[in-house]
């Protein structure tokens, strides 16, 4: 079985085609930017569908999406009109990523009418969150009628973390793992057994660790003050563009850019990577007293996989927890590595995630039972 795995973005089309025959062994990859901007050929989702069809010459078996947000719908499901409706509900928590692959899924029925599309969403993987670590302090009718609690997101991502540490350093070693995707957005992660129990994220993905320009935690009432200056679309249209990092740095919403200027001596620079690192530490802390304690600390995506110095920041003077980075091992970028100290309590490992790869066995399985 063939199967394509799309992971789309507002502007962005990226893509894997995985051989299930052959363990998930990646035949084509490709990845599209800048849709529907003013320099681009590609004005709409629809239109990369047809360059990535013509590019890997062949017809997929099946279509599987990396699916964000479906509120009630979690899982892996085949995509369905019902289920397309039930995005559409939850676009407005989501505006960067369902629209998109709603248009996506749409394009693919009317071009691949007969090839079946599964939704694996992002959600899945925190089901097992306990409800106390979901619910918020609202009336309890908002999360009865409307659905507004912690999701959670990255699901895909986490879930490779829980079911390939395992066979790095053993079940019994690996009990407890805090996963930290770090990259152009961010979540930790606390996983008990195989499961989450906690995450990061929130209603939405806008929320929690800052991110490269989505605000990430923030006092709701603060909309209180900012309404006397702004409109409500002005406001969050701030927060989910100008925020995260681009916002507190004022240089870009790029990392690398951010380490850079902060080495030149730009404080604001400087003061976002302390906020950011201060962040992922204050997680890392909740889940140290979630979890009991830490097997394994585990750095994924981009930032998690390649910036060294955040790596080092982050596990800073936490000796006491038994988390020990040694700053040799740690001179690493993009490849799976051990990078803790030999008398680390805890193991730390950088682990490249295969997001594709889980999406893609998802789609497998749903298929396969149907």
């Amino acid at each position: 079985m063939l199967i394509l795995v799309a992971n789309l973005g507002s502007t962005s089309f990226k893509f894997k085609l995985l051989d299930m025959e052959q363990n998930g062994a990646e035949v084509a990859r490709g990845g599209y930017e800048r849709i529907g901007q003013k320099d681009s050929p590609y004005k709409t989702h629809g239109d990369v569908i047809d360059v990535i069809l013509k590019q890997i010459g062949r017809k997929p078996d099946a279509i599987g999406f990396k699916a964000v947000h479906g509120g009630p719908i979690s899982g892996a499901v085949r995509v369905t009109d019902e289920v397309i409706a039930v995005q559409e509900q939850f676009a407005d928590v989501a505006p960067a990523h369902n629209p998109p692959y709603i248009a996506a899924m749409r394009a693919f029925k009317h071009k691949l009418p007969d090839v079946p599309q599964v939704a694996a969403f992002e959600t899945a993987f925190h089901q097992t969150i306990p409800l106390s670590r979901q619910v918020y302090a609202i009336p309890h009718e908002w999360t009865e009628k409307l659905g507004i609690r912690r999701y959670g997101f990255h699901g895909a991502s986490h879930r490779y973390i829980a079911t390939r540490v395992p066979e790095l350093v053993g079940r019994e070693n690996s009990k407890r793992i805090i996963s930290c995707h770090l990259g152009g957005s961010c979540s930790i992660c606390a996983i008990e057994n195989g499961k989450s129990v906690a995450n990061s994220f929130g209603m939405t993905a806008q929320s929690g660790v800052p991110h490269n320009n989505r605000v990430g935690d923030f006092d709701t009432f603060a909309l209180l003050k900012l309404t006397k200056q702004y409109s409500l679309d002005e406001i969050f249209k701030k927060l989910s563009k100008e925020g995260g990092m681009f916002g507190m740095s004022g240089v870009s919403p790029d990392m690398r850019d951010i380490e850079k200027a902060a080495a030149n001596g730009d404080k604001r620079a400087k003061l976002a990577l302390d906020a950011f690192v201060e962040s992922v530490r204050s997680f890392i802390g909740s889940y140290l007293v979630i979890l009991g304690g830490c097997d394994v600390l585990v750095f994924t995506g981009g930032i998690g996989e390649n910036g060294v110095a955040i790596r080092e920041a982050i596990c800073r003077n936490l000796e006491w927890a038994g988390i020990a980075l040694d700053p040799a091992k740690n001179q690493v970028r993009g490849r799976e590595e051990k990078i803790s100290k030999v008398e680390s309590k805890t193991e730390i490992w950088i682990v490249p995630t295969n997001e594709e790869l889980v999406v893609a066995r998802l789609t497998e399985s749903v298929l396969n039972a149907n």
